[in-house]
């Protein structure tokens, strides 16, 4: 039997009925609960099942963000991103002009990410510039906005399969244009299923692409070292490496390299750190080719034919349950 508990919230699932009921009574004996029976909202978040079929959404927490932007009635779009800013961005948007709506309207969005990863990236990207928005920052707010307009439906889903974790590590050398700091991304399956996934401004500036795409690996590392530990509390033991997949040919000589050149010394304590996980057989390193590099999603703005095809790859889709 397993308990999620958020302060007053609390989810019970386990393999034995006649235990949870147990487990409640004396629960009630002690505290004041109100049971709501089988699970359909959690925190926001809507829990849809059927058999061994589960789909997490927040479709209402989406609608009422675009209600307050007041782009209820906006045209949708295919893409959260653009490659290019066209030249309207640098016209005022009317209804998103207010830095306070502009970081109130962000901050929600932070939220919205935890069935929506296909926006992860974008979201990350607006609120690097909260404290000072500018008229561009206000063009791609509206145009996220527009996409969740078009794919308010979409969610998570949770689907029986194997479970075998598999990790999927990316940078984008230098993004940043003023700081240029890299972007970390990295994201885990469980099977087919997308359980984690991260998008991060490197915290120092990577002198080459293979130390920015190293200290994204060092981090999914340890992410999945920990999704592994996590396992094993559910008595799901996880005892062949996991696959860490990379697209920087570079990244991975210098990881399975055991000899430490002294030109790379900037990145000896990431070197370290995978070069241990790898001799410890904990995960394998296994190159890939970048078109099928699902990381990049979270890495940096794509076309809109890229884009669709790696949010596909996430598992993103819409309602099947309609």
């Amino acid at each position: 039997m397993f308990l999620l508990v958020y302060v007053d919230d609390i989810l019970i699932t386990g393999n034995d009925d006649d235990a949870i009921s147990k487990f409640l009574h004396q629960l009630n004996q002690t505290f004041t609960l109100k049971h709501l029976g089988s699970t359909n909202h959690f925190l926001g978040i809507r829990i849809q099942h059927q058999q061994d079929k589960y789909f997490l959404s927040q479709e209402s927490y989406a609608t009422s963000i675009i209600q307050q932007a007041n782009l209820a009635n906006c045209n949708s779009a295919a893409n959260p991103s653009c490659t290019k800013l066209p030249a309207e961005a640098s016209t005022e948007s009317s209804s998103l002009s207010d830095p306070v709506t502009y970081r109130k309207i962000t901050g929600a969005l932070q939220y919205l990410t935890i069935t929506r990863p296909d926006i992860a990236y974008a979201v990350n990207t607006l609120s690097q510039h909260m404290h000072d928005p500018q008229l561009s920052h206000f063009f791609l707010l509206k145009r996220l906005i527009r996409y969740i307009k078009g794919t308010v439906n979409f969610g998570l889903p949770i689907n029986k399969s194997s479970l075998n974790l598999n990790t999927y590590s990316d940078a984008d050398w230098a993004s940043d244009p003023i700081t240029h700091k890299s972007t970390s991304g990295y994201c885990t399956f469980l099977g087919k299923m997308l359980v984690s996934w991260t998008i991060k401004k490197q915290t120092m500036v990577s002198r080459t692409s293979t130390e920015s795409e190293y200290m994204a690996l060092a981090a999914a590392t340890a992410d999945t070292i920990w999704l592994k530990r996590l396992l094993s509390k559910f008595f799901i033991p996880h005892n062949k490496p996991v696959d860490l997949h990379c697209d920087n040919t570079s990244a991975i000589a210098l990881a399975i390299n055991p000899v430490f050149h002294g030109r790379t010394k900037h990145v000896e304590i990431d070197h370290r750190f995978v070069r241990e996980h790898i001799s410890k057989n904990h995960l394998r390193l296994v190159p890939i080719k970048a078109e099928d590099q699902i990381a990049d999603i979270f890495t940096k703005p794509l076309t809109t034919s890229r884009f669709k095809q790696l949010r596909d790859k996430l598992t993103i889709s819409s309602d099947p349950f309609v």
